[in-house]
């Protein structure tokens, strides 16, 4: 088999991907709502213009990025929708021309700090260099669905999920801890199936909790893009039951999810 490409040229593909999407938009389009309530097309693309540049500031000034945390800390329950906000207002061309320029310097960051084997602060645990691109594809992906979803589009979905699926797995403690739930002390085995057909797996093969599925699948549930009900992912075992209704891979508080399909408003 040859080599994987790198996180960092894989997030690099999964971005240009998604700028393929809005690269044309008319103003109209980039107007359009999409599942997230109150955000646009606009606002999904100023969130990852407005997540890379934390990024950036968290990989080169530190001290700088605590006052962005401190900021966060004031006004948890709206310092995201803030963000986005405030970077939709722009123009379409002024909002894309940063977004493309911000990830290309985030990329250029992360790189050159990945031989450090560094961490750097977030809002929640520190991480690698590579770490932090992992969740950068993870959200990219996760809003680029937001906006195919409200364009219409369909993406073919691509062996890139194994970044989504395995920052999933490594959240599952922070699920039930934000929760103020019990963390599960045993491990959990995960079996899914990337777009490839080849598999992807986590733990103990002997494990009484699994998670059987689509990769894609656990992909749109674990960033909550999908209601539980509508997915190719099964649960065997109490806790690993319990997870599946309440995962989520991004850092901050309990998200709400998605209503399943045909669910009274």
């Amino acid at each position: 088999m040859s080599e994987q490409p790198s996180v960092f040229d894989d997030l690099r593909d999964e971005s240009e991907e998604l700028d393929l999407l809005v690269a044309e938009l008319g103003e109209s389009e980039w107007a359009l709502p999409t599942p997230a309530p109150r955000w646009t097309v606009a606002h999904q693309i100023a969130h990852l213009a407005w997540t890379d540049r934390a990024a950036l500031l968290a990989v080169e000034d530190q001290d700088a990025f605590a006052g962005e945390v401190a900021k966060a800390i004031a006004a948890p329950e709206s310092f995201v929708d803030d963000g986005a906000d405030e970077g939709a207002a722009q123009a379409p061309d002024a909002l894309l021309a940063g977004w493309r320029d911000g990830r290309e310097r985030l990329q250029k960051a992360m790189r050159a700090a990945a031989a450090s084997k560094a961490k750097f602060p977030w809002y929640g645990p520190p991480m690698s260099a590579a770490s932090m691109a992992t969740g950068r594809l993870m959200e990219t992906w996760a809003h680029g669905q937001d906006v195919a979803d409200a364009l219409g589009a369909v993406r073919v979905p691509t062996d890139r999920l194994r970044h989504v699926a395995r920052i999933g797995v490594r959240a599952r403690g922070f699920a039930f801890g934000v929760r103020g739930l019990d963390v599960p002390g045993e491990e959990f085995r995960v079996e899914l199936r990337l777009p490839s057909g080849e598999p992807w797996t986590h733990g103990p093969e002997d494990a009484a909790q699994r998670v059987t599925g689509s990769a894609l699948d656990f992909c749109l549930l674990v960033t909550q893009r999908a209601h539980r009900d509508d997915l190719d992912v099964r649960a065997e075992g109490p806790d690993a039951d319990r997870w599946l209704d309440i995962a989520q891979a991004f850092a901050g508080p309990p998200g709400k999810g998605r209503a399943a399909k045909g669910a009274t408003p």
